[in-house]
């Protein structure tokens, strides 16, 4: 049954090398068939001497190179495929007169295949590796925003500090505000506890020089003071009116 097999392994070898020296004659008789082609066209156009028309075959000259360029690298094909199959031939004929013993053939075989079987594991783990790794980088190329994602990130933090820094301006207007009419209210206060004094006071000092004097001299204190406050406040309004100006001058200059 083995003795059987191998011959068949045998025919089988010897029909595909009669194949490719098929294949090899078919490119040769090819070969020629051009090359006669080419030669008949180098004679019209050697006797019709015209040179306008030698560039209408140009393109068969190239398509000529290139086939022979293709039927070189043909023939060294077969030629290697045929070493191979004559090499195994040989191998085959040498084990079948020699009469190789089946067990030890047997146990070639299996060699090999557990050789082979070893080296397709080993790569399916690298190859279930690398998809892994691949994976991984997927998935941190996913977590990445893209450039599109983070233009609309950065116009949204643009859009949040102006409006931060909105509601800090209107914050701080609105402190100076308060702090401004505190002011105010006190100068009032102070306004009217002048007069309550002055309307309660000012019959009995007017009555004597010394009580004349001393109500000038108060009230000259209260103006002072009041001019003082006065000033702290047109200066904070200055200020405040600058801080204004350059709220505008950005605002026009972002329009």
């Amino acid at each position: 049954m083995q003795k059987g097999s191998k011959e068949q392994e045998l025919n089988s070898a010897r029909a595909s090398i009669e194949i490719l020296n098929s294949n090899l004659d078919q490119q040769n008789q090819r070969k020629v068939s051009l090359l006669n082609e080419l030669q008949n066209l180098q004679e019209r156009i050697r006797k019709q001497g015209a040179d306008a028309k030698v560039l209408k075959f140009v393109p068969l000259l190239e398509t000529s190179k290139t086939l022979e360029r293709q039927e070189s690298q043909i023939r060294s094909d077969f030629d290697a495929k045929r070493s191979s199959l004559e090499a195994e031939v040989s191998d085959l004929e040498e084990k079948i007169a020699t009469g190789c013993d089946d067990e030890k053939l047997s146990h070639g075989l299996d060699d090999s295949l557990n050789e082979s079987l070893h080296k397709l594991n080993s790569a399916k783990k690298e190859l279930a590796a690398r998809l892994r790794a691949i994976v991984s980088v997927k998935r941190q190329l996913d977590d990445v925003p893209s450039q599109s994602e983070l233009i609309q990130y950065e116009r949204r933090f643009s859009e949040l500090n102006a409006h931060i820094q909105e509601k800090l301006q209107q914050t701080r207007k609105f402190y100076a505000t308060y702090n401004a009419l505190l002011e105010i209210k006190e100068l009032m206060l102070k306004e009217t506890s002048l007069l309550n004094s002055i309307s309660s006071q000012f019959q009995d000092a007017i009555a004597s020089p010394a009580g004349r004097m001393k109500l000038l001299e108060s009230m000259e204190g209260i103006v002072k003071g009041s001019q003082q406050k006065l000033e702290k406040l047109q200066l904070g309004l200055q200020e405040e009116q600058k801080v204004c100006d350059s709220l505008k001058e950005r605002r026009m200059c972002k329009e």
